[in-house]
C-alpha cells in the first residue's frame, strides 16, 4: 500500500526570528512528539550546522534555513535515500521559482555554476514513538555577507538568477516538492526511482573524475552511479569499483 504523504506537508510551520539551529529545534520537537511534516524556519541561526559538525553561515535573512520532521515507515535500508530525495526537491523548487537549472553534488550539496548554493543535512533522532528523521535545508538567498573564505566557492539565488527572491514562494514550492519526492520514496520501487532521478539531475553521477576524501584516505577515480543505498560508486585506475557512503567530493580535471 502506498502512503499518501502530501497532506502531511501542510501541517504547522513554526517560524523564529533567531534560533540556535533549525535542525536542533526540529529534533527537540520530534522528541516531544511532533508529527511528520512539522517544519521549522528561522531568519537566522546562531549555530547553523552542516555535515561533520561543520558550521553553516546563517546571517539574518541572507538564506532560507528550514528543517522538517519525517517519520518514515519504510525499511531503514532506504533511509539514506531521504537525502537524495531532499536534494531533488530543492532542485525542483529552485527551477519552479527561479527558472534555474541547478546541479546536485554528492552527497548533500546543490550547486549553480559549480558553486555551492544549498546544503542539506539529514539526521536521525530517537523519540518515544520510534525513530524519526530530520532534514535540514539551507539555501543561500543573498551573498553580500559571505565571509571571504566562502566567496570563491559559494553563490546565492540572487546572484545565480539575477533577480530578487520571493522567499514565501520558495518555501511553498520547496514544501510541495518535498512532499512529492517523499511520496515517491514511500512508493513501491521508490528507492530505485529516486536514484534514477538523482543520477539524471547530477553531473557527478557518471563519468566525472573526482577525489573523495574520507579522512583516513582519498579515493580517486571516475564516478559510476550510485549503489542501492545511495553510496557513490567510483572506478579507480586499477579498474576496481569503490563505494563511498560519506566523504567530501572534489571534481578533478580529466587528464
Amino acid at each position: 500500500m502506498v502512503r499518501n504523504v502530501l497532506e502531511l506537508f501542510q501541517s504547522t510551520i513554526l517560524k523564529f526570528d533567531s534560533i540556535d539551529s533549525t535542525n536542533l529545534e526540529a529534533m527537540r520537537q520530534a522528541k516531544s512528539g511532533a508529527p511528520e511534516g512539522l517544519c521549522i524556519i528561522a531568519r537566522e541561526q546562531a549555530r547553523g550546522r552542516g555535515r561533520l559538525e561543520r558550521s553553516w553561515h546563517s546571517p539574518k535573512d541572507a538564506g532560507l534555513y528550514l528543517s522538517i520532521v519525517l517519520r518514515p515507515q519504510f525499511e531503514l535500508a532506504r533511509w539514506p535515500l531521504i537525502n537524495l530525495a531532499a536534494a531533488l526537491a530543492v532542485h525542483d523548487a529552485i527551477f519552479r521559482t527561479g527558472d534555474l537549472k541547478v546541479d546536485i553534488k554528492w552527497p548533500n550539496d546543490v550547486c549553480a555554476r559549480d558553486r555551492k548554493l544549498c546544503g542539506i543535512l539529514a539526521e536521525t533522532v530517537e523519540t518515544e514513538v520510534g525513530l524519526a528523521a530530520v532534514v535540514g535545508i539551507g539555501i543561500n538567498l543573498y551573498d553580500e555577507n559571505f565571509p571571504d573564505e566562502l566567496k570563491p566557492h559559494a553563490t546565492s539565488l540572487r546572484t545565480a538568477t539575477g533577480t530578487d527572491v520571493n522567499r514565501d514562494l520558495l518555501v511553498n514550492e520547496l514544501l510541495k516538492a518535498l512532499g512529492e519526492r517523499y511520496e515517491m520514496l514511500n512508493s513501491v520501487g521508490g528507492g530505485e526511482h529516486t536514484i534514477r532521478e538523482w543520477c539524471a539531475n547530477s553531473s557527478y553521477a557518471f563519468g566525472r573524475k573526482v577525489r573523495v576524501s574520507l579522512g583516513h584516505e582519498n579515493i580517486i577515480g571516475i564516478t559510476r552511479g550510485l549503489e542501492s543505498d545511495g553510496a557513490l560508486r567510483i572506478e579507480t585506475d586499477d579498474g576496481k569499483i569503490r563505494s563511498a557512503r560519506a566523504g567530501d567530493v572534489t571534481a578533478l580535471r580529466a587528464q
